[in-house]
């Protein structure tokens, strides 16, 4: 439903806005896109978070940045400057240091295979933001968008359609309806819209590396509804985090500048 949902979104938008062909040798790309940013990124986070805590699996999320920086540096020989490493290194740092202390604090144990389910995830997402970065300069945001889920929504159709036909879809009260709507277009087509058009002006760490800035979301969220506490030990986590994206930033500056 999410995948064939965005697609007929951005299809849709596409044929209102933005009307751009695609020639036939870039197909091979775009479905490779749709394997790595559609099929294998939304399947394992799935059932990865259904088998494991949602705070194992947000740990394992926010190596994405490091994953990226690697996979850029081999794919596209993205440069790795001390800056953009240290960056990413203490965003690590405090991104880990709040997870592992909610995590501890609730004695939650993980699934170790959901865990590796999470871990492939953010490699494939990672992966699909070092690979889609060359498409951008050749199409619109849309017209990428619309090629990659049209395509994953065939890859993931195999493994979904027995699962659709077992569930009792007259069963859903309306804030079912109303929760999968904002997953198919909120979290997924706003979501990669914007995540997409951002590499137009971003490289693929900088992109990223803004993964840091969940846990902090999350936290406030849950401090305005009562559910969590602010301390110490999370107001120095979202320090670390915050200067960590900045310094990835930065170094991103510093380099159009000098050239």
């Amino acid at each position: 439903m999410r995948a064939f949902g965005a697609a007929v979104l951005f299809w849709l938008t596409g044929l209102i806005f933005v009307r751009e062909k695609v020639q036939k040798k870039d197909l091979k790309r775009l479905f490779l896109l749709a394997i790595f940013g559609v099929c294998i990124n939304q399947m394992l986070f799935l059932k990865g978070l259904d088998m494991t805590s949602s705070i194992n699996a947000a740990i394992m999320m926010i190596t994405t940045p490091i994953l990226v920086l690697i996979l850029a540096a081999l794919v596209i020989k993205e440069k790795i400057t001390v800056l953009k490493l240290a960056g990413i290194l203490l965003g690590f740092l405090g991104a880990g240091m709040l997870m592992y202390s909610a995590n501890h604090a609730k004695g939650g144990q993980s699934d170790a295979l959901g865990d590796l389910f999470i871990l492939l995830n953010a490699t494939s997402w990672g992966l699909y933001l070092v690979l889609v970065k060359p498409m951008m300069l050749k199409y619109h945001t849309i017209t990428i968008l619309k090629w990659v889920f049209l395509f994953g929504s065939f890859l993931v159709l195999p493994f979904g359609i027995m699962e659709v036909k077992a569930t009792d879809f007259s069963s859903f009260a309306w804030e079912a309806w109303r929760d999968i709507g904002f997953i198919i277009i909120g979290t997924t087509f706003v979501a990669y819209l914007l995540n997409t058009y951002a590499l137009k002006a971003l490289s693929p760490s900088v992109v990223s590396a803004y993964i840091y800035l969940q846990p902090i979301l999350t936290a406030a969220l849950a401090l305005y509804l009562g559910k969590d506490q602010l301390d110490v030990f999370k107001v120095l986590s979202a320090l670390c985090i915050f200067t960590g994206v900045y310094l990835v930033s930065v170094n991103r500056n510093s380099h159009q500048k000098s050239s």
